[in-house]
């Protein structure tokens, strides 16, 4: 690599525009099979090359921007500008810290740490599939094998990478892995990076996908808790009164006719609503650790439809009235979308403004944010130094990175005529337009904005 100058690095990628711009214009109709192929492997080749660059781009901006300077944390703003997933978005970011070139405290260039698999993705040898077993393989390698032999693992995974499919890869490094660790020796380092639980997206039906794993400490504590509450005959929500202290008399174990999962799932959640509904896990963000519902008073009174969770659940109606049952009611009115009331004279919002801005916003209101209502903190519109009072329309859910955005100079935030909350950037962030975000509301996409929320 060689530095050159604003001007020039211009001039390439206005070519590399116009050059894509010309492949995309050709007709393949009097190309023959082989050449089809061919020309399939050298797109292949050089899309795989243009990665490299990609990496360069993305350590830089890891290394030097700021989260003021860029409009927020650097994979939020690589997923909202490239429209990609914040998942994949993720995935980039670490994929450049291996494979693209880093900076040592006193600023001089250090190679990749995957030094092999990086030369082989420049030269076109390998693609993302590749690079993703290679990385699971260090992920999942014991933290005690000594530098030099992961350098030569790593050398042999990239020169194999270069010549067979990723599938065959994948049997390759696990081989590799038996070899250099055949007694399946780990230590707590090792479980401690591995540990933890993934809450899936809701599928069509409501249903969530729960994965993970757990540490032997928390494996036997789930072992312990699950022996009493997922036992036959235990939780059983099919029962009118399904005991959940007290041992389950003999009839009700019979007529328990559940799965080993199906009780797993049920002692879970009586077990967590139990922990909820204790008291004892404090305050969270300003209200009492518990469910946060919203709906609206035709689906109550026709029990159709679906609420929504200040985590952003949606949840049917006959759930939320069997779960209202043992629930601490709270009646918030809006006015053609605004909500009525609320005000006092103290910084802090109330527990009442918090179950409102739930109910209202959904989420943090910074543009594309997907942060739910739960991991929100209250924002004042107006800054409370100047307006010295908390009322309900000058207040929005900002999650923490977008709240602290806030400042004299950087983001500034303003209430629109019908409530909803604008997010005005920097002149540096493109152009300094203002922004709603749309994200916790498809509803008003769908309607093209005149339903009310």
């Amino acid at each position: 690599m060689h530095s050159i100058t604003r001007e020039e690095f211009q001039e390439d990628y206005d070519a590399l525009r116009a050059v894509v711009s010309r492949i995309q214009g050709h007709s393949y109709d009097a190309l023959t099979t082989p050449e089809h192929i061919t020309y399939l492997e050298a797109l292949e080749e050089q899309v795989r090359r243009l990665q490299a660059p990609s990496h360069e781009l993305i350590n830089q901006l890891d290394q030097q921007a700021t989260p003021a300077e860029i409009g927020g944390k650097l994979t939020h703003v690589l997923a909202d500008r490239l429209r990609i997933t914040r998942g994949e978005a993720t995935r980039r970011v670490s994929e450049a810290r291996d494979l693209g070139t880093r900076q040592a405290l006193t600023g001089e260039p250090l190679p990749p740490r995957h030094a092999a698999t990086a030369a082989a993705q420049r030269a076109g040898r390998i693609g993302t599939a590749h690079v993703s077993v290679i990385r699971q393989f260090f992920d999942d390698l014991p933290c005690w094998v000594d530098a030099p032999t992961r350098e030569a693992a790593e050398t042999d995974l990239a020169r194999w990478a270069g010549e067979y499919r990723p599938e065959l890869l994948r049997k390759a490094a696990d081989r590799l892995a038996c070899y250099l660790n055949p007694d399946g020796q780990f230590h707590d380092e090792d479980r401690a990076r591995h540990r933890g639980l993934t809450l899936g997206t809701q599928h069509a039906d409501g249903m969530s996908r729960l994965s993970g794993w757990l540490t032997p400490e928390a494996r036997a504590t789930v072992e312990a808790v699950l022996a009493k509450v997922a036992a036959p005959g235990m939780c059983n929500p099919d029962d009118h009164t399904p005991a959940v202290d007290e041992a389950p008399s003999e009839e009700a174990i019979k007529r328990d006719t559940r799965s080993a999962a199906q009780r797993n799932h049920d002692g879970l959640q009586a077990a967590l609503r139990a922990v909820l509904a204790s008291g004892e896990l404090g305050q969270h963000n300003g209200l009492p650790a518990s469910i946060v519902v919203t709906t609206t008073l035709r689906e109550l009174e026709t029990a159709t439809g679906k609420a929504l969770t200040g985590g952003g659940t949606l949840l049917p109606i006959a759930d939320v009235i069997r779960m209202a049952r043992h629930a601490h009611h709270y009646l918030a009115i809006f006015d053609n979308g605004r909500p009525v009331g609320l005000y006092h004279a103290k910084r802090l919002a109330s527990a009442g403004q918090r179950i409102v801005l739930h109910a209202k916003d959904r989420g943090c209101s910074a543009p594309g944010c997907d942060v739910p209502g739960y991991l929100c903190e209250v924002h004042h519109v107006d800054d409370y130094a100047a307006c010295q009072t908390t009322d309900i329309d000058n207040l929005t859910f900002a999650c923490g990175p977008h709240h602290r955005l806030v400042k004299p100079g950087g983001w500034q935030t303003r209430k629109r005529a019908n409530g909803d909350t604008e997010w005005i950037p920097p002149p540096h962030l493109d152009r300094g337009q203002p922004r709603t975000n749309t994200f916790h509301h498809p509803e008003n996409l769908l309607s093209g904005g005149d339903e009310d929320p």
